[in-house]
């Protein structure tokens, strides 16, 4: 059964939120740049949460879209569903990762659906939010890794009545929307992801000498930036407590992110929309626990035949080189290198996202 589902936090708990942010105790200022998010920057975003930003406009905007809810396996899954009204749309299942969520596609997804021009390809959009977060349940046992996930996701179009459809996903939802094509070609047309992830073990001798620079910032991102990663996939639950108490903690945990894998600043509201989100849900600890759960798990032997397009940013903080990717997307159908843009495009640079989405998805149907 799918019900519709309206978003509305009870004023009591906006009010805790402020009075939270007015009681917060801050450190004291860093002493070298390269610490973290800094305390002067800090301090005028919580400021400007307190007093300024307004959820309720955020919320009116998730419900103008559509809210739904299904249960599957168990479990309660909370998904955007906004259908175009061109006859000839194709159904497009959306997938965020962390510390995203359904945010990253609200300012995209009505263009998405219902382009203004006329000729642009049209789609179905179905963006769920992933177990753990936001308006989804939170598992209460271990199990819910990527390949359920991605289960789950063909379920859930079939419950829509899209029993064949197209895939997009960057982060987590990237490799989630790995593993839709390479097990479920039969429901998956075609797949667009940002985050192309190789077999393991592949040598860098035929590389150019762009590629091997990728493939050492990558290397170097997990060797050396990526302890909120290990600490999630190791001990969600400690870090959880912090991410659920405090909202100046939450924020400074995903802020960081935001400043540091993005190429282009997001507007100020746009991040305040995703970690409130993750504040009125308690969904700190829930939502770290899929490094618990899918962490370097993803198959070294799942292949992709399905027709695949793949877009690397270039402040992305995972960058394949091609001849690698290759190794595990068969049919790479459009490869795209943006000249602007991190991790999180369609916050970034959405008009250039949409277009660069329509491309791809156009050049995976011609196969």
């Amino acid at each position: 059964m799918i019900t519709r589902f309206e978003a509305h936090a009870p004023d009591a708990d906006l009010d805790d939120l402020r009075a939270r942010l007015a009681a917060a105790r801050l450190p004291e200022a860093e002493t070298a740049g390269d610490q973290g998010v800094p305390l002067a920057d800090l301090a005028e975003v919580v400021d400007y949460w307190r007093t300024e930003y307004d959820w309720r406009a955020f919320e009116t905007r998730l419900n103008r879209v559509g809210q739904f809810r299904t249960t599957i396996d168990g479990l309660g899954i909370h998904f955007l569903h906004r259908r175009s009204t061109r006859a000839d749309a194709t159904p497009l299942i959306l997938t965020h990762g962390w510390p995203g969520s359904v945010a990253e596609f609200i300012d995209v997804i009505d263009e998405i659906a219902d382009p203004a021009d006329a000729d642009a390809p049209a789609f179905h959009v179905v963006a769920p939010s992933l177990p753990g977060f936001g308006y989804s349940d939170k598992p209460t046992a271990p199990g819910w890794g990527t390949e359920k996930i991605a289960a789950a996701w063909v379920e859930l179009m079939g419950r829509l009545g899209y029993q064949r459809f197209l895939a997009h996903g960057g982060d987590w939802g990237g490799v989630i929307t790995t593993i839709l094509g390479g097990l479920f070609p039969e429901q998956v047309l075609g797949i667009h992801t940002l985050t192309p992830q190789a077999p393991p073990g592949l040598s860098s001798d035929n590389l150019t000498a762009s590629e091997r620079e990728w493939a050492e910032e990558t290397r170097d991102f997990w060797l050396h930036r990526a302890a909120y990663a290990k600490q999630q996939a190791a001990r969600p639950q400690t870090i959880g407590y912090s991410l659920v108490d405090s909202p100046v903690g939450l924020l400074a945990w995903i802020l960081d992110k935001f400043t540091e894998w993005t190429d282009v600043t997001v507007p100020r509201d746009r991040v305040l929309d995703d970690v409130t989100l993750y504040w009125l849900t308690r969904t700190g600890a829930s939502a770290a626990r899929i490094y618990y759960e899918s962490h370097d798990s993803l198959d070294p032997d799942l292949r992709v035949d399905v027709p695949a397009a793949i877009s690397v940013y270039p402040r992305d903080i995972e960058k394949c080189p091609r001849p690698w990717a290759q190794e595990r997307f068969r049919r790479i159908v459009r490869w795209t290198t943006p000249e602007t843009g991190g991790h999180f495009p369609s916050l970034e640079v959405p008009g250039y996202f949409v277009n660069d989405l329509r491309a791809s998805l156009a050049a995976v149907q011609r196969c």
